[in-house]
């Protein structure tokens, strides 16, 4: 399975200016990503997609690939995920090189467990799955099944069950994306328009530390993180 390992990093970021190339723990928020992305023994490519010369530049220092320069319309705060790999899909495409798949690895995860990539491509290319993401559990108190929203001023279970899972025991788990790993087949991708397509493989990161820096107490997390670990 041939496999495009794509690292997005635009340039403009409201939450934190200049969040890819910032530096945290002593080296760029994108560095970190882009060392976990080449220890992957199997991706067959690794690119940056990015519309800043900066970002580009800091790319090209750490030896990343950046085989283009992602259009503006690519890069503002309303451009999907989907419009990036696919741009990055259809370059390839038009020169007549086709990829398998997609792994995106977004730079505001920049903690990944050793081998992760590896081990999401190996049990992505073994299930036969439309994508596989990484994922962690939810927490008891917040699982679907105990969370209510709101119908016409009254509230109703979220899972449209009619009576509620008394026993926390008996809470089926339940995960939310990490940010950390999404792999997708090229055909679900550009003939679905599909980041998951409907067979979705997962690998559990949740005994790992994580964060999915957005905000300036995001990276305060993340500065807490790498103290703990050393």
């Amino acid at each position: 399975m041939n496999i495009l390992g794509l690292i997005p990093a635009r340039g403009g970021s409201k939450g934190i200016p200049g969040k890819n190339s910032k530096i945290l723990g002593g080296k760029p928020l994108l560095q970190y990503t882009y060392e976990a992305a080449k220890q992957a023994k199997l991706l067959n490519k690794l690119i940056l997609s990015s519309d800043s010369e900066e970002i580009i530049q800091l790319a090209t220092q750490l030896d990343l690939e950046v085989p283009f320069k992602r259009p503006a319309s690519l890069a503002q705060d309303s451009s999907s995920s989907i419009e990036v790999a696919m741009h990055a899909l259809n370059y390839y495409l038009d020169q007549g090189i086709k990829f398998d798949a997609i792994c995106l690895l977004q730079p505001t995860t920049p903690f990944r467990k050793t081998g992760l990539i590896d081990e999401a491509i190996q049990k992505f290319k073994d299930g036969g799955f439309d994508s596989l993401i990484s994922v962690r559990e939810v927490p008891k108190a917040y699982n679907p099944h105990w969370v209510f929203e709101e119908n016409q001023g009254a509230l109703r279970i979220a899972t449209g069950e009619k009576e509620i899972i008394s026993r926390r025991q008996d809470l089926p788990k339940a995960y939310h994306r990490d940010g950390a790993v999404y792999l997708t087949k090229t055909t679900v991708l550009l003939n679905k328009n599909s980041l998951f397509g409907k067979n979705i493989g997962f690998v559990n990161t949740s005994a790992y530390p994580y964060i999915n820096i957005d905000t300036q107490e995001d990276w305060k997390r993340a500065e807490e993180i790498l103290g703990n670990k050393s």
